[in-house]
């Protein structure tokens, strides 16, 4: 990394946009993880927001940041948030804001999944199901399947992308089609949410004989979150380079989902 990049990326702000709740106890996980994030890389600004239901909104924050920003999505994949209304608000409040692509797919996120599983006691024969929150987005199902392909190569085993809602398999047709087509003795839901509240209730509800808990203010998370960051910086610069392609700031995820969530060939997916 050269001086200069490096000086870059000090003097911007990451601001981390997640989507908001109203359950207290998501929103005390997100601010556990900014600051994780914060004790990473000491004396940068960090700015939490969120795009509804939590504070501070994002565009309140995005308005009062002072230099360059890069926005990182607190998203676990593409979809309508990630793709209407986070441009949305950028494009009204600072347009000339980067943008990084969700934080899934990713290696990390798979090494946090398998901790959760592993501390809720999944075993080595458990047939595993990935719970998501689901989306009527295309693109965002396809990268919650391949958060799913990563986990599988990890745990030696198929996995399952299911969802809680928007999306097939549901949740409750995966755990039906776990029990009756293999020979597993119990069925595992490995939670691909970021903190507790209304999907990961569903999940915990369901007839699983275990759940694992969210993904939760974890540092490897908080790693990511500063991956992410620094290929938006990076590709900033090369969008200024002389023979850089000029690819639009907003349109970073789906090259990143594509190329992370195929890194490697899984042992069976459904």
């Amino acid at each position: 990394m050269t001086t200069r990049s490096m000086t870059t990326r000090s003097m911007t702000t990451l601001v981390m946009a997640g989507h908001g709740a109203r359950d207290e106890r998501w929103s005390a996980v997100l601010a556990d993880l900014a600051g994780r994030v914060r004790r990473l890389r000491p004396g940068h600004r960090v700015r939490l927001a969120f795009l509804e239901l939590s504070t501070p909104p994002l565009a309140d924050v995005l308005a009062a940041t002072v230099g360059p920003v890069v926005v990182v999505p607190l998203l676990l994949a593409g979809g309508y948030h990630a793709h209407v209304d986070l441009p949305a608000i950028i494009a009204g409040v600072r347009p000339d804001a980067r943008v990084a692509g969700p934080l899934g797919p990713h290696p990390l996120l798979t090494s946090v999944l398998a901790r959760r599983l592993a501390a809720a006691g999944l075993r080595p024969g458990d047939a595993v199901v990935l719970g998501a929150a689901g989306s009527a987005d295309p693109s965002a199902l396809d990268d919650v399947r391949a958060a799913a392909r990563l986990l599988s190569v990890r745990l030696s085993r198929p996995v399952t992308a299911a969802f809680a809602a928007g999306g097939t398999p549901t949740l409750a047709d995966a755990l039906t089609r776990a029990r009756t087509t293999r020979t597993a003795p119990r069925v595992a839901v490995a939670s691909y949410l970021l903190a507790p509240g209304h999907f990961h209730g569903r999940l915990a509800d369901s007839s699983a004989d275990l759940v694992s808990a969210p993904l939760g203010a974890d540092d490897d998370l908080a790693a990511l979150v500063w991956t992410r960051f620094d290929e938006a910086v990076e590709e900033a610069q090369l969008s200024r380079a002389p023979r850089a392609s000029s690819r639009s700031s907003l349109t970073m995820s789906p090259a990143l989902s594509s190329r992370e969530g195929s890194e490697s060939t899984p042992v069976n997916v459904s």
